[in-house]
Order: structure tokens, then sequence, then C-alpha cells
């Protein structure tokens, strides 16, 4: 694969992670320790600088095979095709493996439902993810089956034409039938395992939300990402003096309504198919927990 640099001064990992869709810094970096990529017909370095008209070369190797053990986890697999599957996750399923979580996350249930059809351009703990949510919330996540549905469906989420709906109770009253937050967000400068709204070392960040239905002291909500940051909602929501029902880390400490975990449900997810172009559109309906919650702030009425 050839790139040609398109502005001077941008570092060369930065230039692949941009350049080619569905591939991360962290990707990009390994890619060019491990000697596949060479820059104007030298073997490039992560930290070289580009020019503006700079050829870089890319050879993207077979995927290593999958460290991680399948296993057998009920997945609710809503769509599927051979290059496309579309998972409805559960609250309380971790993504991808990491520490505390090697064998009983959603790639190991993939690994064993789909095996070897899932794309690996991401690396070999996160095979056929294209995007993710949180443990605690539920709702759909698009997986890719092969590297081609990978890039293109990376793209569509680069170019914010991939539309994923949610649907969150907050607490407080909103005032306004609708809005948009738009406010940078990027790593918290004292809990590195949080995010918050900085204008310092940031990411653009932008959530149209609408309100479905007011109830006594709280409001349930439906949002539309325009961008897809790291808990975007939670955070955006906690910024504007609404956080999330349940949301413990950026809302309030103490359990309600029976909630100690986010009340955040991704139900719908539309992307144009990598094989054809055609639109594809998925639906989760709201899960037995967020129904629960539903009810019982229509008892409080």
């Amino acid at each position: 694969m050839r790139l040609i640099a398109d502005t001077a001064g941008e570092r060369l990992d930065a230039f692949l992670a941009r350049s080619v869709p569905g591939l991360s810094r962290s990707a990009a970096q390994k890619l060019l320790d491990e000697g596949c990529v060479s820059l104007m017909g030298r073997p490039g370095k992560k930290n070289d600088r580009l020019n503006a008209g700079d050829w870089v070369e890319l050879t993207v190797p077979e995927p290593k095979p999958v460290d991680v053990a399948p296993r057998e986890i009920p997945l609710d697999i809503v769509y599927e095709d051979e290059d496309v599957a579309v998972i409805n996750k559960p609250k309380g399923l971790v993504v991808h493996p990491a520490p505390g979580h090697t064998e009983d996350t959603l790639v190991n249930g993939l690994l064993y439902a789909l095996g070897s059809s899932l794309s690996g351009i991401n690396g070999e703990l996160r095979p056929g993810i294209v995007h993710r949510i949180d443990k605690d919330t539920s709702g759909l996540l698009a997986v890719a089956k092969n590297d081609l549905a990978h890039a293109v469906l990376g793209s569509q989420l680069v170019d914010h034409t991939m539309a994923r709906t949610y649907e969150a109770v907050v607490c407080g009253v909103m005032k306004e039938d609708s809005g948009t937050v738009d406010a940078p967000i990027g790593r918290h400068p004292t809990d590195r395992k949080k995010m918050c709204v900085t204008q310092r070392n940031s990411k653009p960040a932008v959530t149209h939300w609408e309100v479905v239905r007011r109830y006594r002291g709280y409001t349930h909500i439906r949002c539309h990402l325009e961008t897809g940051r790291t808990h975007q909602i939670r955070v955006h929501m906690a910024y504007i003096g609404h956080p999330i029902l349940g949301d413990t880390v950026y809302g309030h400490k103490k359990k309600e309504l029976g909630q100690d975990t986010q009340c955040l449900h991704a139900g719908a997810l539309c992307f144009r198919h990598p094989r054809d172009n055609r639109p594809v559109l998925v639906l989760a309906p709201l899960p037995e927990y967020f129904q629960q919650v539903l009810a019982k702030l229509e008892a409080m009425e």
C-alpha cells in the first residue's frame, strides 16, 4: 500500500493512523517496529517527520495467531453476513482482553462463535473489533469479519458516516427539548482512568441529544454521536450537569433506583455495507434493566 503525505511536519506514526482506516496509532507503531513501513525507500521510524509529497510504503503482515482462548459465551448476534456481524452486547461484558479480564470478554466469545473469520488489522487482542462500548453499557457493536470490512467500517467512523444512537436516563429534568454538547475530551489530569472536558491534550467531541420523556427528577434522552471518544456521552452529560443515572464514576456516588452502573444503551447502528455500499440499519430494543428503570420512574409520577 502506497500513501502520499499531504502535509509537512506530521509524525509518521500519526500519519499512518490517520490515513489507514481502522489502524490505531499503537498498531501503526508496531508495524514500524516490525519493519513493515518504508519512507522514501528507507525503513521508517515512528518519530520521522514527513514532508508534503513524501511517499510511504506499508506492508500489512498476515495476522498472527491470536493468543486469546475461545470461550463459549452466549452472544446475541442480531445481524450477520460474510463481512460484518453486529452484536447486542449485554451490560457487564468487557469487549476485549485486559488485566483482570482475559477469558471472559466479547473477543473470547467471538473467537468461539465466528472462529477465524475475524479481521486482524487492529492487533491480536482485538480481532474484528471496529469500535467498542464500555463494560457497563449495553447495546450494538459492529464486528468486522475480514480486513476489507474493518478498513471500510473504520473509515466510516473517522468521517462520521456511521450513525450510532444511544438512549440514557440522566439525573435532573432537562429544560430544553434538544441540544448539542461540543466540548473536547481528554484524559483526566489526576485520575488516568477517567476522561474529562479539557482543552489540554484533547480531541474534539460532539454529542447531540434530545428528550424522549421527562420524569420526576430524571430525564429519558436519546443521544446521537458525531464523534466517538472514550466515555463521551457519560462525560458530556456530567459536564452539562445531568450525569447518567447509575454512573458512579462521573455522576452521583450512591446507587439510585437500584442502579450502580450507567443506564446507557446503544440502541441503533447505521452504516454503509463494506461490500456494496448499501445502508444497513440495526436496532436493539431497550434491555430489561432499562425497562425496569423506566417502570420505576413511571410509578413515581
